[in-house]
């Protein structure tokens, strides 16, 4: 034998695996994200010469997950649902999706073996729609929205007559389903391992649930967490009049019960162009994007960390990655087809005293926060122009 090549043979490769995880079946992949610092360009002060050092966030890339953000929730309330006896062994789920829950819940339909259908609508992006199918799923669009509730209601109610077909047909119902919520616990204590310490925590907010979930595990460890919620332009979420919007999967046409409204301490709209913006600089400065949410959510979170303090650390969320957003994000025909190429983004969001004051179209921030299910007054008086609380607030304590 030569010893001197005995000498030379490395290590085995498995040897040398220290941080790789394995994963022996799908659902392992879930989760144990990581977190990435973001700074310049978006961070740093308008003026960077004056920015100080270090300033940035810390942002969750959720997109590591094999479908995004929603694989989390998707495996809880099925595994919840099946331990209160709601689900049954092999009974069909039936859910409405813009389309990241979807493939959430074809990965949970995988698991546990459930068939899967998904009520989708023509804003769902090609892309998406071929793997939610190579996944397993079956997809079913609608074709026309709800005179009020908009796509959304039109979904639901199309799942509605789904599961009155079959007895044995279970939905998650992520807007109103407290497992949502409680889904992201898993997430937060992560948060609390990789950062030692969140003072704020950047959300968008759709269904409701990672905000209120994250923020409420944050704050066992830190109560004076403020939590800042991203909306998108023409979303009702918040107290805003209702309208067609462009970006998926942060907003709402109707009122989901998983919003937690007095979690937040602040919360920021912000228009498809300004999205768009933040995506395509994330990506050619980071090398880590997503999609409408993404780019929202670093907008907000890169503006405070220009304006807190130095110390401040800013956790921000990223539900996914780009893939999805291939035809409209990424695509410069669509982006110029919907002028979201017109003009230079805003450096700091336009102020409004309260969400009755005025209808907003583009980047803006309120600090007072309603539940606009309380409201006492109509949508049309709503955006008429400002309200007192007495005449915008019908529940006491319903305005922060």
């Amino acid at each position: 034998m030569n010893t001197a090549l005995e000498r030379s043979v490395l290590p085995s490769p498995a040897g040398l695996l220290t941080t790789a995880q394995r994963c022996p079946r799908p659902a392992t992949m879930v989760g144990n994200t990581p977190v990435l610092w973001i700074t310049e360009p978006l961070a740093p002060a308008p003026n960077s010469a004056l920015a100080p050092v270090g300033r940035g966030f810390w942002a969750k890339l959720e997109g590591a997950n094999p479908g995004g953000m929603k694989d989390r929730p998707a495996l809880h309330m099925v595994e919840r649902a099946t331990a209160r006896g709601e689900l049954t062994p092999g009974a069909p789920i039936i859910e409405s999706t813009s389309g990241t829950l979807g493939s959430g819940l074809a990965l949970a339909g995988m698991v546990h073996r459930h068939p899967i259908t998904l009520v989708t609508d023509p804003g769902l992006e090609p892309l998406m729609r071929q793997m939610l199918a190579a996944y397993g799923a079956r997809v079913e669009q609608v074709t026309q929205p709800h005179p009020t509730g908009g796509w959304q209601q039109a979904r639901r109610d199309r799942v509605a007559e789904l599961l009155a077909d079959d007895p044995r047909a279970w939905c998650p119902d992520q807007y109103r389903n407290p497992d949502n919520r409680d889904a992201y616990e898993g997430l937060a204590l992560e948060l609390v391992a990789q950062l030692g310490r969140v003072d704020v925590l950047v959300c968008s907010v759709g269904t409701g649930g990672h905000s209120a979930g994250i923020s409420r595990v944050l704050r066992r460890y830190f109560p004076d967490l403020r939590l800042v919620g991203v909306d998108t332009v023409a979303s009702t979420i918040f107290g805003q009049p209702a309208g067609p919007r462009l970006m998926r999967g942060l907003g709402s046409s109707i009122l989901p019960e998983n919003v937690d409204y007095f979690a937040f301490d602040e919360i920021h709209w912000v228009a498809p162009a300004e999205a768009v913006r933040v995506c395509r600089t994330l990506a050619a400065t980071h090398h880590a994007s997503g999609g409408w949410s993404v780019g929202a959510v670093a907008l907000v979170a890169g503006w405070l960390a220009r304006v807190s303090d130095p110390d401040v650390r800013i956790a921000a969320v990223f539900p996914d990655g780009p893939l999805r957003y291939f035809d409209t994000v990424y695509n410069d025909e669509y982006c110029r087809a919907h002028g979201l190429l017109d003009g230079e983004p805003p450096v700091e969001p336009a102020t409004i005293e309260h969400p009755a004051a005025a209808a907003v179209h583009s980047w803006t921030r309120c600090t007072t926060i309603v539940d606009p299910r309380s409201l006492a007054v109509s949508t049309a008086a709503r955006v008429a122009g400002p309200q007192t609380d007495e005449q915008y607030v019908s529940a006491e304590g319903a305005t922060r």
